[in-house]
């Protein structure tokens, strides 16, 4: 029968029909009171465009939004059964299939940063810790949204003279315009490319901007290493959407900042594939992290 892995980020929610891997893809995850509605309408386009006809044994979503109210997350679960008439719902937040996806061992540190940014450590005994992921206002230090957030407040204050002369602050952009925007988040985490650029051509409060956001991955990679037994090598993955399009640019100072005991590691997939495994195969590591839903049968 079929499988489904669904990776639901906060720019675009992405489904992978198994075997036959056809994809579909829906809209990202949205804060506010109809975010979990928003979710279930994102899983039914994306389903729709993957051309998703038939019944489904198994399905498996790391989500951004993951429900985090009591009972929550078992009602969500149960409501996306129906939506795609799955049997088993297997249901997690994305820094379990972003993990699962990058180290296929299940040991070591992942960080997934995209828009967000979230890390988690597990050790060889299963045991786990997630840091950071505490959303944009409190938390997601380095992410794409800190970085175009950092950037559109150096434009602000070139603008007004407060702060030194920056190439940013040349886009026609109008930051205070973005506080009517209904994807506010995902806006300014849409600037983080500009600090990048602005960085690539030298410019010193796009550098400053970059290295800073480098020093806080790292600070967050350093407390997960910490939160591991042993004294020997942690292997560590950075993977998400802000890591595909800095690469080594923004790698080469977390590198630099690290404490000796992280080794970063290439990441062997991404958290579509993670959620592919946990689609195929056996929970695992991630047993404690997971929400299993399953539908009951007429007798």
């Amino acid at each position: 029968m079929t499988r489904i892995a669904i990776d639901g980020g906060q720019s675009a929610l992405r489904l992978r029909v198994l075997p036959s891997r056809r994809t579909g893809n829906g809209p990202g995850y949205t804060h506010g009171p109809d975010a979990v509605s928003n979710l279930l309408e994102a899983i039914r386009a994306a389903a729709s465009e993957a051309g998703l006809t038939d019944a489904v044994e198994v399905v498996a979503l790391g989500l951004t939004g993951y429900p985090q109210a009591h009972g929550a997350a078992e009602r969500f679960a149960a409501d996306v059964g129906e939506v795609l008439n799955a049997d088993e719902v297997r249901l997690t937040q994305d820094m379990v299939t972003a993990h699962a996806g990058a180290l296929p061992d299940g040991y070591g540190v992942v960080v997934a940063a995209g828009t967000g940014l979230v890390c988690l450590a597990v050790d060889r005994d299963g045991t786990w810790r997630k840091l950071d992921g505490h959303g944009y206002l409190f938390g997601d230090a380095g992410s794409a949204f800190a970085i175009g957030r950092a950037g559109l407040v150096a434009v602000q204050r070139a603008r007004d003279g407060r702060g030194p002369v920056t190439k940013l602050a040349d886009t026609a952009l109008d930051p205070v315009a973005l506080y009517r925007s209904s994807t506010l988040v995902d806006d300014v985490a849409r600037f983080a490319p500009e600090v990048l650029r602005c960085a690539a051509e030298g410019d010193p409060v796009a550098l400053d901007l970059l290295v800073r956001a480098a020093g806080d991955i790292a600070e967050t990679i350093g407390a997960a290493v910490a939160q591991l037994a042993g004294e020997g090598p942690v292997p560590v993955a950075c993977v998400g959407g802000l890591f595909d399009g800095a690469g080594e640019q923004l790698l080469t100072p977390v590198r630099e900042a690290l404490p000796s005991r992280a080794k970063l590691t290439p990441a062997a997939g991404n958290s579509l594939d993670g959620a592919e495994r946990l689609a195929t195969g056996p929970a695992g590591t991630y047993a404690d992290l997971i929400i299993t839903h399953r539908r009951a049968r007429p007798r």
